[in-house]
């Protein structure tokens, strides 16, 4: 368990005997909280309040005996004080022995401290991205893209067992406008001016596209009847883009474990298997000729169409196919992160799982709000005709995959995001990456001198001689790391690392300005090298639970 794990279970254990004691089941979940003033103490819970309030008395009588209660759980160990404050919280107060244990785990563990069994080995079904290959990834798909994989790892990190799958949408009137598109571009390289179709793909990748496929083929193709050729170009245009969306994705540092092509399911017959699953349970109705589900008795906005009046099945029927097939491999929670503008679909595709058997409770939508780039303190304007860039790819040759990943996850998914491309690239201390990944590199500048002195960090350097408050603080700020992931995990909220990282980071610089690490005595040499030690594993660790590189020298 981490400090605040341990805090929990002491509050939670004080407050389970006590309620025994006052006839009352208190079987509550305990809430601690990190005051936001050091003077308030290291940790803050309500737990008295709660109990007042079910027995019907005053709090601040209950906080006192809770409070003695709790010591006596403690038993002395790592609680130094404790304070009724206000209506009844209680502010825990940490021993120094309590931090100064926790660094030691983090020098036993290494790249491991702050990992955890809290999954439980529990399947999940991590599904992000899924871009239609039908042109290269932009700046929104980057910012699902960092926030997937981060989840991964974290998830990962925290004992669940993580399958990474993009699903690839290459069946439908998109592939086949791809293909027209790709045929007309082709045709006018070849010198036989073509009109794009009406709703076809205007991108400059169109053109790009032609000039590879005339490259490999020639003008072979130049004149051939459209309906003959449609089917070799749909699939030469979606599997050239495909390749370079993977080869976006590997450049970005995401990786999966399957790229689920959509035309499987059709080819195994899972698609209609999912329609007449869904017509023997009652829950399909014929409409002009078209099979709608009965989706609003389930939940949504209204019925969907599943399959159309010429019998073409929807794409709301393959998404729901492809989603049973999820649920029949057996994973115990499915997550799939959308861009903000899917909204809409969850109620509905929540509707169809639920027609299915329940399976809905199992899913999880992270909903991906839209990011803006901005230079110089002006938003780009996002459109390929303007000469802007618009694409993952070109990020990530102006500010590089570090910087990318790290400012996807300044923020909370939840809310747009402002990508200040100025900032990103800028090697000063108000560029967070440069300030997180700069305290590693000076940590491992501090160990290349220490080397070139002749001293090397001893097996069981001397901790408990670290009382200083900026040493005290700079233990605390390590100890909250496995927290920080754990909740994370819990969230799903990657964001929470990289803002973790930033204070530590700044914890460091503060303490490194005020405080040498060398040239002390040869006990608080040992023991301050120790201390960075342990912080240099926790920036590493929580940079590469992010996919971020934390650089040697800078």
């Amino acid at each position: 368990m981490n400090i605040r794990e341990i805090v929990e279970s002491l509050v939670s254990s004080a407050a389970k005997r006590k309620a025994g004691e006052w006839g009352e089941d208190a079987d509550l979940p305990v809430f601690l909280e990190i005051p936001r003033q050091e003077a308030h103490g290291d940790f803050s819970t309500n737990a008295a309040m709660q109990i007042a309030r079910k027995l019907g008395r005053k709090p601040r009588p209950i906080a006192e005996e809770l409070a003695k209660a709790i010591r006596e759980e403690d038993g002395g160990r790592r609680i130094a004080s404790l304070e009724i404050a206000g209506p009844g919280f209680i502010n825990i107060v940490l021993s120094e022995k309590a931090w100064m244990e926790v660094v030691a785990q983090a020098l036993e563990k290494g790249d491991r401290f702050g990992e955890s069994s809290r999954g439980a080995g529990e399947r999940v079904h991590l599904e992000f991205v899924s871009a239609n290959p039908t042109g290269p990834l932009h700046v929104g798909h980057g910012r699902g893209a960092a926030v997937g994989d981060a989840l991964g790892r974290i998830l990962e990190f925290t004992g669940h067992v993580v399958v990474r799958e993009y699903y690839v949408n290459d069946v439908g009137n998109q592939m086949d406008n791809l293909g027209r598109s790709l045929l007309a571009r082709y045709r006018t390289e070849c010198g036989r001016p073509t009109e794009l179709p009406e709703d076809g793909y205007r991108g400059e990748y169109m053109i790009e596209l032609a000039r590879e496929f005339r490259a490999d083929h020639g003008d072979r193709y130049a004149d051939a009847p459209a309906e003959e050729v449609l089917p070799l170009f749909r699939k030469e245009a979606g599997d050239r883009i495909l390749a370079g969306i993977r080869e976006d994705l590997e450049t970005f540092r995401v990786r999966y474990d399957n790229w689920f092509p959509e035309r499987e399911l059709h080819a195994r017959g899972e698609v209609t298997g999912a329609v007449e699953e869904l017509r023997g349970q009652g829950l399909l109705y014929e409409s002009e000729g078209a099979t709608f589900l009965r989706s609003q008795e389930m939940g949504d906005e209204k019925d969907r169409v599943l399959v159309r009046a010429d019998g073409r099945t929807t794409y709301f029927a393959a998404d729901v196919a492809y989603h049973r097939h999820k649920v029949r491999e057996g994973y115990d929670r499915l997550i799939d992160i959308w861009g903000a503008d899917h909204h809409g679909y969850v109620a509905r595709l929540r509707a169809a799982l639920r027609a299915l058997g329940g399976a809905d409770s199992a899913l999880e939508v992270l909903l991906v709000q839209f990011v803006t780039l901005v230079r110089d303190g002006k938003p780009v304007q996002m459109s390929t005709r303007s000469g802007e860039f618009t694409t993952l790819r070109e990020v990530l040759e102006e500010v590089g995959t570090d910087a990318a990943r790290f400012f996807y996850l300044l923020r909370s998914y939840h809310t747009h995001l402002d990508f200040d491309l100025t900032l990103a690239k800028s090697q000063e201390r108000s560029n967070p990456v440069y300030y997180v990944q700069y305290a590693h590199a000076r940590i491992c500048s501090i160990f290349r001198e220490a080397e070139a002195r002749g001293v090397t960090l001893a097996g069981n350097p001397p901790i408990s001689i670290l009382t200083l408050p900026d040493e005290i603080r700079l233990m605390k700020a390590v100890a909250r790391f496995p927290d920080v992931v754990s909740e994370s995990a819990k969230s799903r909220e990657p964001h929470r690392i990289p803002f973790y990282l930033i204070e530590l980071a700044d914890q460091f610089h503060k303490f490194y300005q005020n405080h040498r690490f060398l040239g002390e005595t040869p006990e608080r040499t040992q023991a301050r090298m120790a201390l960075a030690r342990a912080v240099k594993t926790v920036v590493a660790t929580g940079l590469s639970l992010i996919g971020v590189t934390a650089p040697e020298t800078m």
